[in-house]
C-alpha cells in the first residue's frame, strides 16, 4: 500500500464538511501532495452524522481505507459513528467535551478548542475554517496558499466572508501547530509535480470528457448522484458551446437527446437507475430509428430511492437489457476519474460510429470523490470522429449494408430526405408490415454487434502470461484492487480490470476461457458482471466477492480478500 495519512473530519450535514475538504485538499495539492477525498452521506440536508476522508500520500492513491490516522469530530456523536474505523494510534482533534468522548475508544486526545478560537478571531461562525486550519497547523504544511485558496473557494461569499474565514483558519493553524509534537503523523515527501495536478470529480471529469468528446447538447432531469454532470456543463455552457436544458421529466430528457442527435448534434442524458428506468423507451426509439445516443447512469443503491446518496454496482442489467426487443449497445465503466473523462469521450465516438446507444455507467464514489488527476494523462487531442454523410436525391437512411451500418444523413445536410420512424420501416424509413423486410432490417442492426465488439476495448490486465487464477474487476473497484494487489501480488494470479463490460473483448474471452478458476468482485448482491461473464463465455466463476452495503471497497478488505485467497492456495 501507498505511504499515506488518512484523516477523516466528521459531523452534521450543514456545518461545512465539504468546505473543510476543498481548503484543506487544495492547500495540500498546491504544496506538492497527492490527494483523494471521498466522502460519506446521510441522505438529509441537516443532521445526521456525515464524514469526509481525505488521503494524503506517497504516490497517487484513488481509494478509501478504512483507517483513520487523524479524526476530526464536529459533533457529540462522530465519536461513535466512526469507532469501528480508530485505534489506538488515531489521533483525535476537537473540542474537549468530543476528545474527551475518545477515552473510551482508546484514541489519542488532543483538544482544540475549534468553537472559541473562531470566536476569538471574530468569525464565530467559521469553525470549520478553524478545523481546517488546525488541520494543516498540525501536519506542518506552509500556509502560503491559505489566502489564494481561501478566496478561490470563498470569493463568491464577499471580501468579508473571506476575511474572516482567513482569520479563523488561522487561528486554527496556530493551535494545531502547536500541538504538533503530540501528533507526530509525518507527511510524505512533497513532489513539485503535483503542483500542476487538477483537482476534480468525477462528475466534473465525466462532464468535460463529454465536451471534449463534442457532446453539444445535454437534456436531463436531476436525480443524484448524476446530477453532476448536467449541473457542471449548465454553468460551463457558453465556453464548451453546449445547449443543457432541464427537461420536465426523463422521458423528454431522453426523447430530446435522440431528437439532437438526428438533427445532427452530440447529445447525452445524464440520470441514476431510477431515472432510467423511465428512458428505456426511449433507448428503444433510438435503436430501431438508428439514431446514436449516450446515456450516463450515476449508480446508487436501489430498488427504488434505494440509498439515494450512497454507492453500488447495481445497474448493470439494467444497461444490459434495457429497452424492448433485441438491439446492440455497448457499455462502459470508468474506474477513476481520469478514466471518466477519457471514456465519456470515447462514448461518442462509439455511439456516432455504429448509431446505437452506449452506456457510461460511473457511481456515486467515483462521481463525489475529488481526484488528483495528472492534466498529461487526459487525452485532450483525441479525435472527435464524426460519421455523418451529405445525401443525394435518391438518399436511403436504412440501406442494407454488409456491417449492418447505413449511412447516417442529418436533415438539411444535401439534397436527400431522411426519414425515421419508430415503426418496422423498409431502406428508405418508410413503415412497412412485409415479413420480407423486417427480417432484412432486423439483422442488417444485429450486424452491428459483430462490428462493435471487433471496436471494444482490451481490459487491463497484471500477471502471468497464461494464469490458473484470473481476477476480474469492472469500474469503480479497480482502484482499490490496484492498491491492494501492489502490496502483495498472488503468485500465478492475474488481475483483469474491465472499462468495457459489454461486448466483452474477444482476447479477455480468450484468457477466461483458459483459466482454472475465475473469481469477480463486485459491488452487488447477485453478481451481475459475474453473470455476464458467464453469459459471454460459458464459464462460472470459482468465487464471487460481493459488496452491497452502499459503501465503495476499501483497500484494506480486498487486501484480506487477496489474502485469503493466497491461503488457499
Amino acid at each position: 500500500m501507498a505511504a499515506d495519512l488518512s484523516i477523516v473530519v466528521a459531523g452534521q450535514a450543514g456545518q461545512g464538511l465539504a468546505t473543510i475538504a476543498n481548503v484543506v485538499t487544495r492547500i495540500l495539492k498546491n504544496s506538492g501532495y497527492f490527494t483523494f477525498t471521498t466522502t460519506e452521506l446521510m441522505s438529509r440536508i441537516r443532521g445526521g452524522i456525515n464524514t469526509v476522508q481525505i488521503r494524503i500520500a506517497s504516490q497517487p492513491v484513488s481509494a478509501p481505507v478504512n483507517r483513520i490516522d487523524l479524526l476530526m469530530p464536529l459533533h457529540n456523536d462522530a465519536i461513535a459513528h466512526t469507532a469501528w474505523r480508530t485505534s489506538s494510534k488515531t489521533i483525535v482533534f476537537g473540542d474537549l467535551e468530543r476528545v474527551l468522548a475518545t477515552s473510551d475508544h482508546g484514541c489519542v486526545p488532543v483538544s482544540l478548542p475549534l468553537l472559541e478560537l473562531a470566536k476569538a478571531a471574530g468569525a464565530p461562525g467559521a469553525a470549520n475554517m478553524a478545523a481546517a486550519g488546525a488541520i494543516l497547523g498540525a501536519l506542518g504544511v506552509p500556509k502560503t496558499q491559505v489566502g489564494p485558496v481561501l478566496k478561490r473557494e470563498l470569493g463568491k461569499k464577499g471580501a468579508e466572508a473571506v476575511k474572516s474565514s482567513t482569520a479563523a483558519l488561522l487561528a486554527g493553524y496556530e493551535a494545531g501547530q502547536g500541538k504538533a509534537p503530540s501528533v507526530n503523523l509525518p507527511l510524505p515527501k512533497p513532489r513539485k509535480a503535483c503542483k500542476a495536478n487538477l483537482l476534480m470529480t468525477g462528475s466534473e471529469a465525466i462532464a468535460m470528457g463529454a465536451a471534449n468528446g463534442g457532446c453539444n447538447f445535454i437534456a436531463s432531469y436531476p436525480m443524484s448522484p448524476g446530477t453532476g454532470v448536467l449541473t457542471f456543463l449548465y454553468h460551463h455552457a457558453k465556453e464548451f458551446g453546449i445547449v443543457a436544458e432541464q427537461a420536465e421529466d426523463e422521458i423528454a430528457a431522453i426523447n430530446m437527446a435522440v431528437a439532437a442527435w438526428y438533427a445532427g448534434a452530440r447529445a447525452m442524458v445524464t440520470t441514476s437507475g431510477g431515472g432510467f428506468a423511465l428512458m428505456t423507451e426511449g433507448v428503444s426509439l433510438a435503436a430501431m430509428t438508428e439514431t446514436p445516443v449516450v446515456v450516463h447512469i450515476g449508480q446508487r443503491p436501489g430498488p427504488a430511492t434505494g440509498l439515494p446518496t450512497r454507492t453500488e454496482q447495481g445497474d448493470l442489467n439494467l444497461a444490459l437489457y434495457a429497452g424492448h426487443g433485441e438491439f446492440p449497445r455497448a457499455i462502459f465503466a470508468p474506474a477513476d476519474a481520469a478514466q471518466g473523462f477519457s471514456l465519456a469521450h470515447h462514448c461518442f465516438n462509439i455511439a456516432d460510429k455504429f448509431q446505437i446507444p452506449v452506456f457510461l455507467l460511473s457511481d456515486q464514489f467515483i462521481l463525489d470523490s475529488v481526484y488528483s488527476v495528472d492534466p498529461t494523462t487526459l487525452p485532450l487531442g483525441s479525435q472527435v470522429e464524426r460519421h455523418v454523410v451529405v445525401t443525394q436525391p435518391d438518399y436511403r437512411r436504412h440501406t442494407l449494408t454488409p456491417d449492418g451500418i447505413s449511412p447516417r444523413g442529418v436533415p438539411g445536410l444535401g439534397q436527400g430526405l431522411v426519414r425515421v420512424d419508430s415503426d418496422e420501416h423498409d431502406q428508405w424509413g418508410h413503415i412497412t408490415e412485409s415479413y420480407e423486410t423486417r427480417i432484412e432490417q432486423h439483422e442488417k442492426r444485429l450486424r452491428k454487434a459483430d462490428a462493435v465488439r471487433t471496436a471494444a476495448l482490451p481490459p487491463a490486465y497484471v500477471g502471468p502470461k497464461k494464469p490458473r487464477t484470473l481476477i476480474l474487476t469492472w469500474g469503480s473497484t479497480c482502484a482499490a484492487m490496484d492498491e491492494a494487489w501492489r502490496s502483495a501480488p498472488t503468485p500465478g494470479t492475474g488481475w483483469m480490470h474491465f472499462s468495457q463490460v459489454f461486448p466483452l473483448h474477444v482476447d479477455a474471452i480468450s484468457m477466461i476461457k483458459s483459466a482454472k478458476h475465475v473469481i469477480v468482485v463486485e459491488g452487488n448482491a447477485t453478481g451481475q458482471f459475474a453473470r455476464l461473464v458467464t453469459l459471454e463465455t460459458g464459464v462460472i466463476p470459482t468465487i464471487e466477492h460481493h459488496k452491497y452495503d452502499g459503501f465503495a471497497f476499501p483497500v484494506e478488505e480486498l487486501a484480506l480478500f487477496l489474502g485469503t485467497l493466497r491461503e488457499k492456495r
